[in-house]
């Protein structure tokens, strides 16, 4: 599994939620979940600036065959990256979305956490290089919006903040995490559910999140076509403060 983690100034943004989701899912693949100050210092050494950071835990060494040895010992990879530039224009103005091809296959047992298979979302993200769209939105089976290729989802309807429900499929976020939170301490009604395409499409706002993106309007979906509304603009905000505060 891995998790992908902005660093500014050396400090870690959205420290608690990364590691929430990092032992969640090393505890959902049976991987035993590494200590949270020895990976802060692994950061803290490959990025004392600005950087973006993924680290990686697998498994370990291991011969043939699908049994996981009893003596397993993980393998961690942290590696620090250049941060990305940030896109003004997109944070502002919104962004274009178009709805993939590609349907998400259900697992409820490996739902949410953010493993190194992620074929679906490389599959996915190959269906367009038109470089006015900024993202894609993948649905499942039932007919239900679920994520982004590399953010998660969010609408607004009559001022209620929803998100997809990821319990079959998708990939749980720091941010998103962050944001419902966030969201809720800020007076926000946030729900967890389905979410229909129609009801995406009929939604008073929609925007994606992710932790080096933070939050992007969603201006236009198809012929749809959306104007960066006030929770999107409230979500940034809080996502600023709390990164200058964490």
């Amino acid at each position: 599994m891995f998790r992908t983690i902005a660093v500014r100034g050396g400090r870690i943004l959205n420290r608690a939620w990364h590691f929430r989701r990092l032992q969640a899912d090393c505890a959902l693949l049976r991987l035993a979940g590494p200590d949270e100050r020895v990976v802060a210092a692994e950061i803290a050494q490959v990025a004392p600036g600005n950087a973006t950071v993924k680290v990686i835990v697998t498994r370990g060494a291991a011969g043939r065959g699908y049994a996981i040895p009893a003596d397993a010992i993980p393998t961690r990879v942290v590696a620090a990256f250049p941060a990305p530039e940030r896109e003004i224009a997109r944070e502002r103005d919104g962004v274009q979305v178009r709805r993939c091809d590609l349907v998400l296959a259900e697992q409820p047992r490996l739902a949410g956490a953010k493993t190194l298979n992620r074929l679906e979302n490389v599959m996915a993200r190959s269906e367009w290089s038109d470089p006015a769209i900024a993202e894609g939105l993948l649905g499942d089976a039932r007919g239900c919006a679920i994520e982004g290729t590399a953010s998660n989802l969010f609408i607004v309807a009559g001022g209620i903040v929803s998100t997809p429900d990821l319990s079959r499929c998708g990939v749980v976020g720091a941010q998103r995490e962050r944001v419902r939170e966030l969201a809720a301490a800020a007076g926000f009604e946030c729900r967890v559910r389905d979410i229909p395409w129609d009801e995406l499409l009929a939604a008073d706002e929609v925007f994606l999140t992710n932790s080096l993106i933070g939050a992007w309007p969603v201006a236009s979906l198809g012929e749809r076509r959306w104007a960066p509304g006030p929770v999107a603009r409230r979500v940034q905000a809080l996502i600023a403060e709390h990164d200058a505060r964490d």
